[in-house]
């Protein structure tokens, strides 16, 4: 496989390092030694995650001590691999854990993977940009009451900051869970670790997607007794490959260290100052945005100036504007560790273009999916996932059960769960998306046989 850089125009995109211009310091280094030279495999003196002894063991524990957790390994399989361990070290084969809608797929995997029961919550919903937001403590108290009447829980799942970089408060949620003895892991895939102040036990980061490392880099932290360390570390057992890439160990640990130290918190004040005053520029100039809590996230509110975000993002790219995530409603772009040069004036410049050649009257509103509070998936998700499939149009899904989830990606958010039932509504739903997802969601669906 030949791998070339591409042209690079305004790259907008994950990783975060922006094509290597944000990379950790440390990382930067090691890449430039001898090609090569870093693949290594677990040497005494290098080690793994689950060893005690060696580099890899000294840079965890000095990362844990940095970021205020009591434990962090790390991971070369993304943010994914960590959650699916994360969850599995939580709950035992055939427990009930409580996961948001806006969850990654890759936690249905974990639930595959380790025998458990998804029991999924509805989140609020904005008709204008069409997409799903941060629950607010009365909402999950409601929510937690209402799953809880169909047996206990083993855990509950929160992702904060969204895609977007909409973050939950995530005190209060995690002293809601808290109270009724359920431990708490957070997707913070898209964060830099704050959910550990807010007393989360288990927290996931990506090296890649909010710090200078590469992609597949990531790290699992712990804190407190609500999660058992042996149980994560068997979980990391099954789930990690035996023979990590030294590399992206290397830049994991880079990753975090520049997160803590006083050279990577300046870079990432100057990104985010830049971040700001692009938003601010965006906004004295008309374009509307979607309000959010990260700078190094503008989210394009293209609902409003009448464009699909799908659309928006295929004519930004054929002018060198790549952005992270098209949406119906809006596209979200990733500044990064070190946003391109002149990107306050350039960007503004091509929007305005954009607009004026697609942009028209505001899009309608977009429908809230039609989901109850709380729903478990009729059939098992393992069986229904392996059963016998029939493919049907999605006009005549109605009445059928999913095998398979429907998941846009990016963001990797399923909107159909193998297991559940396909009502008239939620077909009549899924048929409005697939319009408003060009290309990403087929005129057919898999359902179970018979």
């Amino acid at each position: 496989m030949n791998v070339t850089p591409l042209a690079m125009g305004l790259p907008l995109h994950l990783p975060a390092h922006g094509r290597g211009r944000g990379l950790s310091p440390a990382l930067r280094r090691l890449l430039r030694q001898r090609p090569g030279s870093w693949d290594l495999p677990e040497l005494p003196e290098q080690g793994g995650p689950l060893i005690d002894t060696g580099a890899v063991a000294e840079a965890q524990r000095r990362c844990a001590s940095q970021l205020g957790a009591e434990a962090v390994w790390f991971g070369v399989n993304g943010a994914s691999g960590l959650l699916q361990a994360a969850l599995l070290a939580l709950a035992p084969p055939g427990s009930r854990v409580l996961l948001p809608r806006n969850l990654h797929r890759s936690l249905l995997h974990g639930c595959v993977l380790g025998q458990l029961r998804p029991v999924l919550f509805d989140l609020p919903f904005d008709p204008a940009s069409g997409l799903w937001l941060p629950p607010s403590p009365a909402h999950l108290e409601v929510v937690l009451a209402a799953a809880e009447q169909d047996g206990p829980l083993a855990a509950l799942v929160l992702v904060s900051p969204s895609y977007q970089g909409q973050r939950a408060e995530l005190p209060a949620l995690v002293a809601l869970a808290h109270g009724r003895g359920l431990p708490v892991l957070v997707d913070q895939a898209h964060g830099r670790g704050e959910a550990l102040a807010a007393g989360a036990d288990l927290v996931v980061l990506s090296a890649q997607k909010a710090g200078g490392g590469l992609a597949q880099s990531a790290a699992l932290l712990l804190q407190g007794g609500r999660a058992d360390r042996d149980a994560v570390a068997r979980a990391l057992l099954w789930l990690q490959t035996s023979s990590p890439s030294a590399l992206l160990l290397a830049s994991a640990a880079a990753a975090l260290d520049d997160l803590t130290s006083s050279a990577g918190r300046r870079r990432w004040q100057a990104a985010w100052r830049c971040g700001e005053r692009l938003q601010r520029r965006c906004r004295a100039l008309g374009l509307p945005l979607v309000a959010n809590d990260d700078p190094l996230r503008l989210v394009l509110h293209t609902a409003a100036m009448g464009i699909n975000g799908l659309e928006a993002d295929a004519w930004l790219l054929q002018r060198g504007v790549i952005a992270e995530l098209p949406e119906p409603g809006t596209l979200t772009f990733c500044l990064g560790m070190a946003p391109p040069p002149g990107l306050v004036w350039r960007l503004p410049q091509q929007l305005l273009r954009l607009r004026r050649a697609l942009g028209g009257a505001p899009l309608p509103p977009f429908s809230a999916p039609p989901l109850p509070l709380v729903a478990e998936p009729e059939l098992p998700l393992a069986e229904a996932w392996r059963a016998a499939v029939e493919v049907v149009a999605l006009a005549a899904a109605a009445g059928r059960i999913a095998a398979e989830p429907l998941c846009p990606y990016p963001p990797g958010i399923p909107l159909l769960v193998p297991g559940e039932r396909i009502d008239l509504a939620r077909a009549t739903w899924l048929r409005q998306q697939q319009q408003l997802w060009p290309g990403q969601i087929a005129d057919t669906v898999r359902v179970v046989a018979g």
